[in-house]
């Protein structure tokens, strides 16, 4: 297990306290003199595993509490935080499994998008983009889980999708 320094300690800490784990460069510029001080950190933490890179500047904090490194939110909060909360929706197996027309645990969480593709294993699970047309868009609804909103295909399409399998 790797030591923190006092300054991440500090900068875990006060992330912590105000119970950020999602965070962004902004958020803990605060602690550091410049840029290269903060690019050097989240580097370092990442290397470590006490910082997971989620997007281009959205981060997720290992709590300290995850005493063995090892730490997992849930896979619909992760999905809509990866997307900044925009232009998404999550769909495939996962929103069969959440709307209750399968019992079967879900390998990965396909995330239907307008801004990217291909796949990410993060937190031990595997995100898979795939990319449609603003249009599609429209078939999501906003849910919420651990009072954190999230956007998925709706009850009616996914019925659909499913009985296509």
């Amino acid at each position: 297990m790797v030591r923190l320094s006092e300054r991440a300690i500090k900068v875990i800490s006060d992330l912590e306290f105000q119970e950020k784990y999602y965070f962004t460069r902004e958020d803990i510029e605060k602690h550091f003199d410049d840029k290269k001080q903060l690019s050097n950190f989240i580097h370092i933490q990442m290397k470590s595993g006490r910082v997971v890179k989620l997007n281009r500047d959205k981060y997720f904090l290992i709590p300290i509490k995850a005493r063995t490194g090892k730490w997992t939110d849930h896979p619909l909060i992760v999905a809509d935080e990866m997307m900044n909360g925009k232009d998404y929706y999550v769909g495939g197996w996962y929103a069969a499994k959440y709307w209750s027309f399968t019992d079967q645990i879900p390998m990965q969480i396909d995330i239907y998008t307008t801004k990217r593709n291909g796949r990410i294993n993060i937190l031990n699970k595997r995100y898979v983009f795939h990319r449609v047309r603003l249009e599609s868009l429209k078939k999501a609804v906003s849910q919420k889980v651990k009072e954190h909103n999230f956007k998925i295909l709706n009850k009616e399409d996914s019925k659909k999708w499913y009985s296509e399998r």
